[in-house]
C-alpha cells in the first residue's frame, strides 16, 4: 500500500511538472524578451507608436494619458489672470495642462499661437514648439540649433507633428535615458551642476523632465547663416547663472533688463514664469531626500515576472498604492487629507495675491490716464514686476504646493507684500493727481476681465477656426505623406479647447 501511495504521488508530481513547464518557459521567454534591447529605426524614432512593438506595456500606459482629456478654462476659474497677463498671449486663452498625448494638439489649438496663414506668419517664434514633441530635437539635429530657433512658429507646422513621447527621454538604440535638447546641459553648466552624462541614474530620472519642466526664456541671439546673412534666433535659455531660486532668476533678469512683454494696462516691463517644476522641487523635502520625478509620477508596475515604469504620467494621488505607500506608513486617506490641506492654504494666499496684483495694474493704468509720470510710477512698477514674478513662479509649476509647500507659501507671501507696497504708493500718486478714492473696476468674471485687458476674443476665435480648417489640415496631410506621422496615432486626440463651445456666442 505504501508503495502505491508513493507511486501515485510521483505520478501526480510528474503531471504537475509537465503542466508547469510550458508556463514557466513562456514566462522566461517573456522575461528575456523584455530584457532584450531592440533598436528603433533612426528615421522613425520620433513616432512613439513605432516603439510599441518592443515596449507594448510602456506604450500602452503612455496612451492612457489620453484619459486626462478634460478642458479646464483657467481664465474662467481665475479671471484675475486676464488682467495680470494683459497684452500677453495668456490673457487670450489659458487651459490647465492635460496629458502628454495632448501637449502638441493643445499647442496648436490655443489662441496664444495665433492663426498663421503660411510658414512665415503668426505671432509666436519657433521656440514655442520646444517642449511639445520629439520632432523638436529631430529638427535641431537636422537644421542646426540656431536655424531651428529662427523664424515663426508656423515654420515647422508640417514637421513637428508627434506629441511628447518615447524619443524625448530614451536613446532609440540603447533605450538608456538621454536628453536631446542641448539647452538643458547649458543651463546645468551655468548653474555649476554636473551635466546630464555626469549625473547619477537617479538624478537622470528627474533631469529628463527638466528638459521642459523648468523656467526658461527666449534669448535673442544674432547669428549668420552659410550665405552670410544676418539672422536672429530666439533660443530657449535657462536663467540659472545666479542660482536656482526665484530671487536668483529675478536678479538675472533685472541685470539683463529683460522683459517678456510690457503690460498693456500698467506699462510695467513684465516677466512670465514658464513651469519651474524641477527647480522648486529641489527645495522641498522629496527633492532634498533624493526622490526623483519618476519615483512618484511613473511608479513601477508588476505584470507577472515583468516590472516596468508606468508612463501614464499623472497625479500620484491616483496611484498612491505604488507612488506613496512604498515609503509612507500613514493610510491613503490621511495622506490625501494632508495634500488637500496644502492645496487649500496655497489657494487662499494665491487668491489674495492675484487680487492685489490685478488691482495694482488697474490703479497704475488710471494713474497714467490722469497724468502720472514715468518717474512717479517707477518704484510702483518695480514692485509690480517683482511681485508678479514671484507669484507666477510659485504657482506656474502646478504641483508646487505639494513639491515644496513652504517655499510656495513663502513666495506667495513675498509676492503679496510687493503688490501691497505698490498699491500703497499708488494711493499717494492717485491722490496727488486728484483721485484719492479710486477703486479698480470689477474683474470678477472672465468677460469683464478680458474686456478690461482689451482682448478681441471674437476676432481671435474666428481667425483660429479658419487656421484649423485650412493650414493645420495641410500640415497634417503633408507630414503623413512624408512619413513623419502615422495618422492612426491621432485617433483619440480630440480637438477641444475652452473657446470651441462658446465661439458662436461671442
Amino acid at each position: 500500500m505504501k508503495y502505491k501511495i508513493v507511486t501515485l504521488v510521483c505520478v501526480l508530481m510528474i503531471g504537475f511538472m509537465a503542466y508547469m513547464i510550458p508556463n514557466i518557459s513562456a514566462r522566461e521567454e517573456e522575461r528575456l524578451a523584455f530584457q532584450a534591447t531592440p533598436v528603433v529605426e533612426e528615421s522613425k524614432k520620433s513616432k512613439s507608436d513605432e516603439w510599441e512593438r518592443y515596449f507594448p506595456r510602456q506604450y500602452g500606459s503612455w496612451k492612457k494619458t489620453e484619459e486626462s482629456h478634460e478642458i479646464e478654462d483657467m481664465l474662467e476659474r481665475f479671471p484675475q489672470l486676464a488682467i495680470l497677463w494683459a497684452g500677453y498671449g495668456f490673457s487670450k486663452d489659458y487651459n490647465a495642462p492635460r496629458g502628454h498625448a495632448y501637449a502638441l494638439q493643445d499647442n496648436k489649438n490655443t489662441l496664444r499661437t495665433g492663426a498663421p496663414v503660411d510658414d512665415k506668419s503668426g505671432p509666436m517664434p519657433t521656440a514655442c514648439w520646444s517642449c511639445k514633441s520629439p520632432d523638436v530635437p529631430r529638427m535641431i539635429e537636422e537644421d542646426g540649433e540656431l536655424e531651428y530657433f529662427t523664424g515663426k512658429w508656423a515654420k515647422y507646422g508640417n514637421e513637428i507633428v508627434n506629441s511628447i513621447g518615447c524619443a524625448d527621454c530614451h536613446d532609440n538604440e540603447t533605450m538608456e535615458l538621454e536628453i536631446r535638447r542641448p539647452f538643458l546641459d547649458r543651463g546645468l553648466e551655468a548653474a555649476g551642476l554636473p551635466k546630464f552624462k555626469d549625473s547619477t541614474h537617479q538624478q537622470k530620472r528627474s533631469l529628463v523632465c527638466a528638459q521642459c519642466h523648468v523656467e526658461y526664456y527666449f534669448k535673442p541671439t544674432p547669428w549668420k547663416n552659410e550665405k552670410g546673412e544676418d539672422k536672429l534666433a530666439k533660443v530657449v535659455t535657462f536663467p540659472w547663472d545666479n542660482g536656482l531660486t526665484a530671487e536668483d532668476m529675478e536678479e538675472y533678469y533685472d541685470e539683463k533688463k529683460f522683459k517678456d512683454w510690457t503690460h498693456k494696462l500698467s506699462g510695467t516691463p513684465m516677466l512670465k514664469a514658464q513651469h519651474p517644476g524641477w527647480e522648486i522641487f529641489q527645495t522641498g523635502i522629496h527633492g532634498q531626500k533624493g526622490v526623483s520625478c519618476a519615483d512618484c509620477h511613473m511608479p513601477y508596475t508588476q505584470e507577472g515576472t515583468v516590472k516596468y515604469s508606468d508612463h501614464q504620467l499623472q497625479s500620484p494621488l491616483r496611484t498612491m498604492d505604488r507612488s506613496c505607500m512604498p515609503c509612507h506608513r500613514e493610510g491613503e486617506d490621511k495622506l490625501r487629507g494632508i495634500v488637500n490641506q496644502k492645496l487649500t492654504r496655497k489657494n487662499f494666499l494665491m487668491q489674495l495675491t492675484m487680487d492685489n496684483l490685478a488691482k495694482a495694474h488697474l490703479e497704475t493704468a488710471k494713474a497714467v490716464e490722469i497724468g502720472a509720470t514715468a518717474e512717479e510710477l517707477k518704484q510702483v512698477r518695480e514692485h509690480i514686476r517683482h511681485g508678479q514674478w514671484r507669484w507666477d513662479y510659485s504657482i506656474a509649476s502646478h504641483g508646487s504646493f505639494f513639491h515644496a509647500p513652504e517655499e510656495t507659501l513663502r513666495l506667495l507671501g513675498s509676492a503679496n507684500d510687493e503688490a501691497q507696497k505698490a498699491r500703497i504708493l499708488l494711493v499717494r500718486v492717485l491722490a496727488k493727481h486728484g483721485l484719492p478714492d479710486f477703486q479698480a473696476p470689477d474683474f470678477s468674471n472672465k468677460e469683464n476681465a478680458q474686456s478690461l485687458a482689451g482682448v478681441p476674443l471674437k476676432k481671435l476665435i474666428e481667425a483660429k477656426m479658419k487656421f484649423k480648417a485650412t493650414l493645420e489640415k495641410e500640415w497634417m496631410a503633408e507630414a503623413a505623406k512624408k512619413g513623419k506621422l502615422n495618422m492612426s496615432s491621432q485617433e483619440g486626440i480630440d480637438q477641444e479647447s475652452s473657446y470651441f463651445d462658446n465661439r458662436k456666442k461671442k
